[in-house]
């Protein structure tokens, strides 16, 4: 079987052509030998498919490039095949353990961190805001909203009827989101 006969083969064209020694030995051996090694690498790859199909065709590949000194006896041709898989795959796992293992960047370089800044820059901001307000409108939004106290509390502090207090907060709060959106905020 493994002997250097001339096969007849038709060509794609219909015509026969001789087939190359070396090309026979190539076609025999991966029909013969692909299914067995193909198995046997697949356990050798811990079950890794693409990796012993590489593995594999390495293999033959090897065979090829040796076919002149290669032993054609079956058992001793099984036995080298199977010698330069096993190699391969080592050689692999040595390839693998040898440098760290690639891994996705995860976007952690362009992270957000959550700082003080933001919040301090955004009470500067709101700061300088207020103060460009009218002190009666200032004063009004002070004690409803930062005093948290209800219009009948703030219009009793600063002595004036909850209405005024009511129209002194929608106006101060009108001019305060004009103030800020002057100042680029949102």
């Amino acid at each position: 079987m493994w002997g250097v006969q001339r096969y007849r083969s038709i060509s794609p064209q219909g015509r026969t052509a001789d087939k190359d020694p070396e090309e026979q030995l190539i076609t025999a051996l991966y029909q013969e030998f692909r299914g067995p090694l193909l198995r046997n690498v697949r356990r050798l790859t811990g079950g890794d498919l693409q990796w012993a199909e590489d593995v594999v065709q390495e293999t033959i590949f090897r065979a090829w490039k040796n076919a002149g000194k290669l032993n054609r006896e079956p058992g001793l041709l099984w036995a080298w095949l199977m010698t330069v898989a096993r190699r391969i795959v080592i050689d692999g796992r040595r390839r693998r353990s040898a440098r760290p293992p690639e891994v996705e960047a995860d976007g952690l370089d362009n992270a957000w961190v959550p700082d003080a800044s933001d919040s301090t820059l955004s009470s500067i901001v709101v700061s300088d805001a207020l103060l460009s307000l009218s002190e009666e409108h200032r004063e009004a939004l002070m004690q409803t909203y930062l005093k948290d106290r209800t219009i009948n509390e703030a219009a009793e502090i600063l002595g004036v009827p909850p209405g005024t207090v009511k129209s002194r907060v929608y106006y101060a709060l009108r001019a305060l989101r004009a103030a800020l959106k002057e100042r680029g905020m949102p």
